[in-house]
């Protein structure tokens, strides 16, 4: 019985998948695909790779089974980072409830409250650029109706990458999008209005992180991350109390 080449196993479409996973992840090692940054369409992926759909997919498919990128649907497929860089990862599962987002929160306090204050001390100018690139997109969806959770993600990213310290930032990637909590998990009765005036409330909290970490004051910047991600806890807490949860 004759084993199939490696030429004639890389016709197969699984190969191909294999393929483009590769060329996407080397892209998001590279930094050409940023953290939040969302991935091109379907088509634009079949047309730059010559590609069916199903490859596509299936590629697609791989890259978020890995961790690398997460699909929010409706929306569209965003990085979250390079899977491989931590086996330390929290899945969608483990965070059904308003009691795995309250968990999810506390380790985010420890995490990024000295991520601030490492970035105040050694961001960059092109941190900061990002940052408010980051802010502007927040501020811009929430205008729109949106959910802002991209821009959210990306900003804090941001942070964890003006640390110059590559451990926040796979910590922040292992964590993802998903740690992010919005509407999926706040009572039932959460009209639009309340809605609206949360994200506008998130959205002041990242300017002051923003400000203390401009100005290079990292106790500030502790501060006012401790207190933004408080906040978003404390908000949690009393909703698991009205839902039964707690």
């Amino acid at each position: 019985m004759n084993t199939p080449t490696t030429a004639t196993r890389r016709t197969k479409p699984r190969n191909l998948a294999l393929d483009v996973v590769d060329v996407l992840i080397e892209r998001v090692r590279a930094g050409s695909l940023a953290v939040g940054a969302k991935l091109p369409t379907e088509a634009a992926i079949m047309d730059e790779f010559g590609v069916s759909r199903t490859v596509v997919r299936e590629a697609l498919s791989k890259l978020q089974a890995s961790g690398v990128v997460q699909t929010r649907h409706g929306v569209g497929t965003f990085v979250v980072g390079l899977g491989e860089a931590s086996a330390f990862r929290i899945g969608p599962e483990q965070l059904a409830t308003l009691r795995d987002v309250i968990a999810v929160l506390e380790l985010r306090i420890g995490l990024e409250t000295e991520s601030a204050g490492l970035a105040a001390v050694r961001r960059s100018d092109a941190n900061l650029v990002a940052m408010r690139q980051a802010l502007d997109e927040f501020a811009a969806a929430v205008t729109a109706g949106l959910d802002a959770v991209t821009a959210d993600f990306a900003f804090h990213s941001e942070i964890a990458r003006a640390t110059q310290n590559p451990h926040f930032t796979d910590l922040i990637s292992a964590l993802g999008m998903a740690a992010i909590p919005r509407a999926r998990l706040d009572p039932a009765h959460t009209d639009d209005a309340e809605r609206l005036a949360y994200l506008r409330r998130v959205n002041g909290e990242h300017e002051s992180i923003y400000d203390a970490i401009a100005a290079q004051d990292p106790e500030a910047a502790r501060a006012a991350m401790r207190t933004h991600l408080a906040n978003s806890r404390e908000r949690r807490r009393r909703a698991a109390a009205l839902a039964g949860d707690a």
